[in-house]
């Protein structure tokens, strides 16, 4: 667990973590934001509590602009009904499906017209981890505190279901907005190292290295110990 980190199981009333993080953390490029949100929290403000998680892991998608594109990225043929939110104000969340039945969630970067995104890949789970079992499907009963985190927010469909993430209820829905039910908070927690490696689960650009994340963490998804370059962030 990170450093400064705190689980609580139930809700944690109507008081927010941390502080809200300003439209201007989310404007620059996503490989800048990307190693900036490690340790940052999500937290949505749910019809059945508050759900919060550490943000872990990350991988960075390009706009259309760079040279060369970013073949991978939802944004790299230009705005479209789906993609569209990556062309607007940075700061906002980009929820799409994927399999016909699961979430993935991006959180946009880059100024307005200048798609750019970063993927949570994975969340160690801070607050409404009773919630977020249920919304899983997960027995919490039996099993290790590291082993149920895995279970709930390791990987980018899971986390977003255990947070009860949508793209109809969620998608575009502005993280630095105060009022927002969806937002991402600084709680202070300190990161003081990531691992650098190549990103996963896509077919195009794969030896690109703009996946993220917090150096064997027990909720990094696929294997715990992941090749690549490690990196001080102190």
């Amino acid at each position: 667990m990170a450093k400064g980190a705190q689980v609580k199981r139930g809700g944690v009333g109507r008081r927010l973590p941390g502080r809200l993080l300003p439209r201007l953390f989310f404007e620059a490029p996503p490989e800048v934001v990307g190693p900036r949100l490690l340790g940052k929290l999500l937290v949505h403000r749910s019809r059945n509590g508050l759900l919060a998680g550490r943000i872990v892991e990350v991988e960075a998608y390009l706009g259309p602009h760079n040279n060369p594109p970013d073949p991978a990225a939802h944004s790299h043929r230009g705005p479209t009904p789906r993609s569209l939110v990556l062309f607007g104000h940075a700061g906002h969340a980009y929820v799409y499906t994927i399999y016909g039945r699961y979430f993935c969630m991006n959180v946009s970067c880059e100024i307005e017209g200048r798609a750019g995104c970063v993927l949570l890949r994975a969340l160690e789970p801070v607050a409404g981890i009773d919630q977020m079992a249920l919304n899983r499907g997960v027995a919490v009963d039996g099993l290790a505190p590291e082993k149920l985190a895995r279970q709930l927010t390791s990987g980018p469909s899971r986390l977003c279901q255990a947070l009860g993430l949508t793209r109809v209820s969620h998608n575009g829905l502005d993280l630095a907005d105060s009022a927002s039910r969806l937002q991402v908070r600084d709680d202070g927690c300190a990161v003081t190292e990531m691992l650098i490696t190549a990103r996963i689960g896509i077919h195009e650009a794969v030896d690109w290295p703009l996946r993220f994340a917090m150096p064997e963490h027990h909720c990094v998804s696929g294997k715990r110990s992941l090749p690549g370059r490690r990196v001080s962030l102190a």
